[in-house]
């Protein structure tokens, strides 16, 4: 059966890595995976599981590229597969979004995230949906590049949880129901509790 749609989940690979802010997209697509019953091989320059959502046929992967180079596994893939580059959802970190908070776009520029510029430049266009998660704000004084390679602290951990869970669920809407839907759906703006 050909793939249909492609999920993938930007990040380093290693051990020392996993658990970072710039891993989420790992996360995503290894709970995508464990939800789906997929079974994760190496291929090449990445990892990747075939799964089932909606009945249609999806293929989860992860760059073992480094971040700084995740086109170089993104792009051949979508090129092997001849999709449409609307049926490649790249999911990432975003330092510009706050902790927890989603957002689904059909297509834009890099934002500053090196993992999507290196896509954008392998696959030679900005009209790919990407799913940003909030991990933002970089504390004052701090520096951005060691911020998003460093682990979440314990008190987030709960919201880390919960903004992968919804990611998942993300995704799959997005394979299901169209971009259209999905971003109706969870692009919606996480409020901060109200003060004490």
């Amino acid at each position: 059966m050909a793939v249909e749609y492609v999920v993938a989940g930007l990040g380093n690979p290693g051990d020392r890595y996993r658990k970072t802010r710039h891993n989420l997209g790992f996360a995503v697509v290894e709970a995508l995976a464990r939800s789906r019953g997929g079974r994760w091989r190496e291929s090449g320059r990445r990892r990747q599981a075939r799964v089932a959502i909606g009945g249609r046929d999806v293929l989860l992967l992860e760059p073992l590229t480094f971040m700084n180079l995740s086109g170089d596994a993104v792009g051949p893939v979508v090129d092997a597969e001849r999709l449409p580059y609307s049926r490649l959802l790249v999911v990432c970190d975003d330092i510009a979004l706050p902790l927890a908070q989603l957002r689904l776009r059909p297509g834009g520029s890099d934002g500053g995230h090196n993992g999507l510029k290196s896509v954008i430049e392998r696959i030679g266009t900005l009209d790919f949906p990407r799913l940003r998660m909030g991990v933002g704000p970089v504390p004052p004084r701090v520096d951005a590049a060691e911020f998003v390679l460093a682990e979440f602290l314990p008190e987030e951990e709960t919201a880390v949880g919960e903004m992968v869970e919804a990611a998942v669920q993300c995704a799959a809407a997005w394979v299901v129901d169209g971009i259209s839907r999905a971003m109706g759906r969870y692009n919606a703006r996480k409020e901060p509790p109200a003060p004490a």
